[in-house]
């Protein structure tokens, strides 16, 4: 894909997508509630609106229309999650708190793990006005008499969502908060487009967020309002009188085509063009709409993306199905588009399914026009019967569907138009574009892959092994290498980490559901007890050992199967055979695996070829770990697996190592002249003082640089006992060390865990003979480092595959209430005609 278009000017990749909308607690669903043509707007009793604090009065006015498309749980939230008080959280604008966690949400959706970014990360953003800190803290004895009531502004005015995002998810580009009314988060995306394009950051987070307090409500109607009278949005329809109050929070995640491509991302559209302006004075009054600025924004959107409008197949209005506004915006856009054809654009507003979402309204609209592209799917426009005759549409480019539709693919690529304009005049226009298939490269030589699961809770665990299971169960065509990936590289680490080894799908969803169910019990055993806390914050890395076994652990086809599916490990085997075979004679690799390699003698268990051939499984096995980034603090190595250790810590060349070995090989019975022909043998080689410490076996202490280089301390070796337990006892000493056998087996492990209590996890590259599959074992113990905070470099891991990275469920906050209503449990009304 070309990521630039003729003029020079680069797309914008739509990334990352999440949200809370009224109906809906996630994309997945919102996006089956569009397509399903569903209605969330609620209708209240008038005991519940009594309960929840509205006026008895005021419900019984025969201008009360008990309706909203309310936002479930919004007074819910992970505080310890985010680090936050109880009080903390108690004083905090739930816009806030619901935004936080829908970043969270967003930043997972992109595959990318902010700590992990390699750029800086934007936030442009902006909210409804607050009415938790005037209506619940400020009537609330408990807040004013606390000490954080001095410090709460932080916690409530506008001018801290996006810097309080930021914060909380650890994002360091610019972090700006946007209100331009009800096309403030539409803005804010064509701000976030602008900072990409003009490199002041790498990533950006684009939304908003409406919440009104109290939760549960209903609205007065004024005549000429923006509200309809009997609850209902009827965007175009001859019968419209207005919208619906809504509530939801959504964020998009953007970045530059070229980096989301060379990053494997999921690009769910792209943003070719997009313009913001305003409609000045030229218009009946501040709060009505112009056709003449409509229509330029519209078409100054369409000239920088440089696309015609006869390409474009669907536009999401901004849609508040007035009967003042909804002719307005037609005619805006049929002067836009300027095309004597008719009837071949579909239009929409999401306004109909969930009402107006304020400063979250223009996000909500790009999420529809984002998954219709995705889907290729034109979502029905509901509450839909007879055109408003005002529109014209006959005469125009535009059409109303009432059902959902396939979108045809035509010569051009699928395009949509999302439109918001707010009270005051600011308007914004988005140009969106579907994403042509993308090819990847997935290594199809691993059989089995290792999937990863971490949260803060047994809980959180349980619960994310749960929603993963029902993912992959309702999407058949996910690929379970991007899966893996996308969770391996593009999640955080938490400390409370999972794993799991799968050979499919299907393999993967049972072992998920079984994982979820142990949690489940541990969570709840938690719970009868009291504990269940979230653990501290992120695990430090650990330090990891290698212990070579040398010769002793060398049996017949250790790590054929591993030579078969790793590349990285046959590269480094064949190395060392094309090293050895002037040396033995013959290919080394007959040795190792006699069952599948063939040479023209037969070979069996050659006394100088044994040797080497053990060192050769073990260096190819450290490269391998080397190339997923294990790299050891420390090793140490047993017999002649030293020889492997002095040359790994760069003391000798690869093939100083290998004729070392040889000649040792060829010593059985050593006298006192023998070793001096060894040290003779050892002295022909540049010897360098070790760059990673390891442990001498003559003397069981760590190898200083002048016994590393003494060709004297290497004869030594040949007649004097190896001390093991006193390495091994030296290599347990340091605190969280995990101990990594590099060989055949797990001899030297089993050793070290008999004699000291102190090991914490001792793990082997290889199974025992025959116990298990080669490439199950050592993915599990791939797993069980990474369980141990080890660092994995996950690119590496994969090597030459080209994993992408896949949208998968968020991160299961674990929620509670954290709420301050007024002493009097009573709200008086302050109106709702700030909403446009």
């Amino acid at each position: 894909m070309n990521a630039r278009q003729d003029d020079g000017v680069e797309p914008i990749a739509v990334v990352g997508l999440a949200g809370r909308f009224p109906g809906a607690a996630t994309i997945d669903e919102f996006w089956r509630n569009q397509r399903d043509g569903v209605e969330s707007v609620s209708r209240f009793s008038a005991q519940e609106l009594i309960d929840a604090g509205w006026p008895p009065q005021m419900v019984a006015h025969p201008d009360y229309v008990p309706a909203s498309a309310v936002l479930p749980g919004a007074d819910l939230f992970d505080a310890e999650f985010f680090g936050y008080s109880a009080i903390e959280a108690e004083i905090s604008d739930p816009q806030q708190r619901i935004f936080a966690e829908c970043a969270w949400h967003a930043l997972e959706d992109t595959g990318h793990d902010p700590s992990r970014f390699a750029g800086a990360i934007g936030v442009y953003a902006g909210c409804f006005a607050n009415k938790y800190l005037p209506l619940n803290l400020s009537a609330n004895t408990k807040f004013r008499q606390s000490s954080l009531a001095f410090s709460a502004r932080t916690y409530n005015d506008k001018d801290f969502l996006a810097t309080r995002a930021a914060y909380l998810c650890n994002l360091r580009g610019p972090a700006i908060t946007v209100q331009t009314a009800c096309s403030t988060s539409l803005v804010a995306v064509h701000l976030a487009c602008q900072a990409l394009l003009n490199y002041e950051c790498d990533m950006a987070l684009a939304g908003g967020v409406a919440l009104t307090v109290p939760l549960v409500s209903g609205y007065p109607v004024v005549a000429g309002g923006l509200f309809a009278p009997d609850g209902h949005c009827r965007p175009f329809d001859a019968a419209a009188g207005g919208t619906v109050p809504g509530y939801g929070v959504a964020i998009v995640a953007l970045r530059r085509l070229s980096d989301a491509l060379a990053d494997a991302d999921h690009i769910r559209a792209l943003i070719p063009g997009s313009a913001v302006n305003n409609d000045g004075s030229a218009k009946f009054g501040y709060s009505a709409p112009s056709v003449q600025a409509q229509a330029e924004v519209i078409a100054t959107a369409q000239a920088v993306a440089a696309v015609a409008p006869e390409t474009i197949g669907y536009i999401e209005a901004h849609g508040t199905a007035t009967p003042f506004g909804d002719p307005i915006e037609v005619a805006g856009l049929a002067q836009a588009f300027d095309t004597p054809k008719r009837g071949f654009c579909a239009l929409g507003s999401v306004k109909a399914n969930i009402g107006h979402l304020d400063a979250a309204a223009g996000v909500a609209s790009l999420a529809r026009a984002v998954l219709a592209l995705e889907h290729g799917e034109i979502p029905p426009s509901i509450n839909f019967d007879t055109p408003n005759p005002a529109l014209r549409l006959d005469r125009t480019p535009f059409y109303v569907p009432t059902t959902a539709r396939p979108w045809p693919v035509g010569a051009t690529p699928r395009r949509a138009g999302v439109s918001s304009f707010g009270i005051g005049g600011t308007n914004a226009h988005v140009v969106l574009e579907e994403t042509p298939p993308m090819r990847h490269n997935t290594f199809g030589g691993r059989g089995a892959q290792l999937l990863v699961l971490s949260a803060r809770t047994e809980q959180a665990v349980a619960d994310a092994a749960s929603n993963l299971a029902a993912h992959l169960d309702r999407n058949e065509d996910l690929d379970i290498v991007d899966v893996c990936y996308t969770l391996q590289a593009g999640r955080r680490r938490f400390p409370l980490r999972r794993h799991l080894v799968c050979r499919s799908r299907t393999e993967a969803i049972v072992a998920l559901r079984t994982l979820s169910a142990e949690h489940q019990e541990l969570a709840a055993e938690q719970a009868a007890e009291g504990a269940g806390k979230h653990p501290g914050g992120d695990v430090d890395a650990r330090e990891v050992v290698f212990l070579f076994p040398g010769s002793a652990a060398r049996h017949p086809d250790a790590g054929a199967e591993i030579y078969r599916s790793e590349p990285a490990f046959a590269e480094q085997v064949d190395r060392c055979a094309t090293l050895l075979r002037p040396r033995l004679g013959y290919d080394v690799r007959q040795l190792l695996f006699p069952s599948t390699w063939r040479g023209p003698d037969e070979i069996h268990d050659d006394s100088r070829g044994v040797p080497a051939a053990a060192f050769c499984l073990q260096w190819a096995l450290a490269q391998l770990w080397q190339s997923w980034g294990v790299r050891p603090a420390a090793m140490l190595g047993h017999g002649d697996g030293e020889y492997v250790a002095a040359c790994l810590a760069g003391v000798l060349d690869l093939e100083a190592a290998l004729d070392i070995t040889v000649a040792r090989a060829d010593i059985a019975n050593p006298s006192d002249a023998q070793r001096a022909e060894f040290a003779t043998v050892v002295a022909r080689y540049e010897r360098k003082p070790p760059q990673l410490p390891y442990l001498s076996g003559v003397t069981g202490s760590w190898i200083s640089p002048d016994e590393a280089m003494d060709p004297a301390n290497w004869a030594r070796q040949l007649g004097e006992p190896m001390r093991l337990a006193e390495g091994l006892r030296e290599l347990v000493s340091g605190p969280g060390r995990v101990l990594l056998e590099v060989g055949a087996g797990n001899a030297l492990i089993s050793a070290a865990a008999a004699q000291h209590s102190a090991v914490e996890r001792a793990l082997s590259s290889l199974p025992p003979v025959k116990t298990r599959a080669e490439s199950t074992h050592l993915l599990d113990t791939v797993g069980a480092l990474w369980q141990a905070a080890v660092e994995i470099d996950w690119v590496g891991f994969h090597g030459s595959a080209r994993p992408r990275r896949v949208p998968l469920p968020g991160y299961p906050f674990q929620r509670r209430r954290y709420w301050l209503g007024p002493d009097s449990g009573r709200y008086e009304p302050m109106g709702y005609e700030e909403t446009a």
